[in-house]
């Protein structure tokens, strides 16, 4: 099946996108820069638009890419209620995000809607390997402060993903295998701690 894009889909990963940045980029600029707010703000948006806002489009893409795989028809929808509480949590230095889902229309056994699932959550955490490869290579500058943010974010965003309940993708891929899941898991966990612990150390992100 023909990997393409209705209108509504466009606008809503693009709306998806752009708050999702803004609500981390709320909380960077409250938690994390130097300078004025207004600088700060400035700069974590433009971080938040390629660590946050790309490890959410790239992994409901690859959901929707392996779904096109296997013939069946896969859109994403952008849940504006989920959107709206992502930027009020991110007032009080949170942020919930589940702005929308990719919804699949088609014939998918376990073992398909398994790697369906598994798709997204391996995306962000070969995304966090190679903002923290990109950390280690930089010495300074903001960045480095960038590649920091990326790799710690999408070390959570895979595992928050992985929740194996309700319609998290966790509950998709521990249906199909238990081995797979269990060792996602683990990948998940070893690259989140040492995320935030070591970029931590070196940089304060958080």
């Amino acid at each position: 099946m023909r990997f393409s894009f209705t209108r509504r889909e466009r606008t809503d990963l693009v709306k998806s996108w752009l708050a999702i940045s803004l609500a981390f980029a709320i909380v960077m600029a409250g938690l994390a820069l130097t300078g004025s707010w207004a600088a700060r703000f400035a700069m974590a948006l433009v971080i938040s638009l390629v660590t946050a806002g790309l490890g959410f489009i790239l992994h409901e893409l690859a959901h929707k890419w392996l779904a096109n795989r296997y013939e069946c028809y896969a859109e994403y929808r952008a849940d504006n209620t989920m959107l709206i509480l992502a930027l009020v949590t991110s007032l009080f230095g949170i942020v919930i995000a589940a702005p929308g889902a990719v919804h699949i229309s088609g014939h998918v056994d376990h073992r398909q809607q398994g790697k369906i699932g598994l798709a997204g959550p391996a995306t962000n955490l070969i995304l966090a390997a190679a903002f923290l490869a990109l950390f280690f290579l930089l010495s300074n500058g903001w960045v480095r402060t960038a590649a920091g943010f990326g790799s710690v974010i999408n070390t959570w965003l895979g595992l928050f993903n992985l929740l194996p309940f309700g319609a998290f993708d966790g509950a998709k891929v521990i249906a199909w295998s238990k081995a797979a899941y269990g060792i996602t898991v683990a990948v998940a966990v070893i690259m989140t701690f040492c995320c935030f612990f070591f970029i931590q150390a070196q940089i304060g992100i958080f």
